[in-house]
Parts: structure tokens; sequence; C-alpha cells
């Protein structure tokens, strides 16, 4: 259908890349840690939501520009790096429960702030956008007429493997912090260790290669 072939072992494959720990679990891991459940979760689906956007721009070629071109890939490179950085800076700097969302309306408990940092720190994160490029066309007829959708197909069959796996992380992750937070005094470590989290993400992407 669609000119895709061998779909389940594209299945299979997808399955042991969504588990292996990569930015994105550890961008989970340290929003749950640091913010609880709520935020792990819209963190996850952000994440989801910023796979959805690679999948539609694997599709329509637009993916294709960080592969040739880099310029492209350094600059969202490091635009992804920075913001992982400025996050992990702002984490460390608080103390409480939680990250500090200074641009989160009263009565916000992180969700959208958490939600809105897992979009940004998929689509900056250029490695992402080949995976995509590089696994999808090996499970496609070069002579399908149909190589659109077949990308689409793919792309949303990997995006809700991924989200599931997500989705346990955080909640995972949230219940390990439960735990923690019996102590008071580790709400402030928790941050820290999120913190530590994302400035080391940060820092593994800017040293990433093309």
């Amino acid at each position: 259908m669609l000119g895709i072939h061998h779909y389940w072992l594209f299945i299979a494959t997808a399955v042991i890349l969504v588990i292996t720990p990569g930015q994105d679990t550890f961008f989970i891991l340290g929003r749950s840690l640091s913010g609880g459940r709520s935020a792990g979760i819209a963190a996850a689906l952000g994440i989801t939501a910023g796979s959805v956007v690679h999948t539609f721009a694997a599709a329509l070629g637009l993916s294709a520009l960080l592969a040739t071109s880099p310029y492209a890939f350094m600059t969202v490179k490091l635009a992804g790096a920075g913001y992982l950085i400025y996050i992990g800076i702002r984490a460390l700097a608080v103390r409480g429960n939680g990250l500090p969302a200074a641009d989160a309306p009263a009565g916000d408990d992180g969700r959208w702030p958490a939600f809105r940092q897992g979009i940004l720190t998929n689509l900056l994160n250029p490695k992402v956008a080949l995976f995509f490029l590089a696994l999808m066309p090996q499970f496609i007829d070069t002579n399908s007429t149909y190589k659109v959708g077949a990308f689409l197909a793919l792309g949303l069959s990997f995006v809700t493997l991924g989200v599931v796996w997500c989705l346990v992380l955080a909640i995972a992750a949230a219940k390990l912090r439960g735990a923690f937070l019996r102590r008071p005094s580790m709400a402030n470590v928790l941050n820290k260790i999120a913190g530590a989290m994302f400035i080391a993400l940060g820092l593994r992407l800017a040293t990433v290669r093309q």
C-alpha cells in the first residue's frame, strides 16, 4: 500500500529506536522530575507535536535542506543547543518544586511551558529531521507514485509508538519524583538534576556533526 514494503520490519525498527534513550527521553525525564506528571505529559505531547511537524517536513522534502546545507544545519543545531542550555540555567536558578515559568499566566501549573519547550527542543534538533530522511525512504518503493502518502503513513506510525513510550516515561518519572518529594529538601535537588540534564543535552547537541 502506497509503495510501502516490509512495514512490520519498520515497526520493529521503530520500537527499538523509540525505547533507545536520546535527547527527547532525557528532556521528558527532566520535566517530569522537576514539574511533576502534568508537566512531563505536556512535554511528551510537545515532543510528539514536533515529530509530526518533522514528518510533514520530510514528506514535503523540506528536511532535505538540513541534509544539504551545512549553514542551515548549524543554525538549527545552535538554536536548539542554546534553548536547552537556557532552560537548564533557569532550572538551576529556581528554588522549589518546579521549573520557573515566568511567562506562564496565573494559575498555570507548568503544562503550557512544558508543551512549548517540548515542541521547540524537538524542532530545533536537526538530527531528528535527518533521522526521518534516513529511515523512512528505506521502506518506500522508489517507483511509488505515492511517496508523500507513504512518508506520512510511516512517520505517523513512528509518532504513535513514540507518544505511547513518552507518556510511559513521563508517568514513571513523576512517580519517582513523588517518592523523592516525601522529603521536602529533595524538591530543590530535583530542580538541580533537571537543570544539569538540560545543560548537558544542550552541550551534546552543540557538538553534533552533520
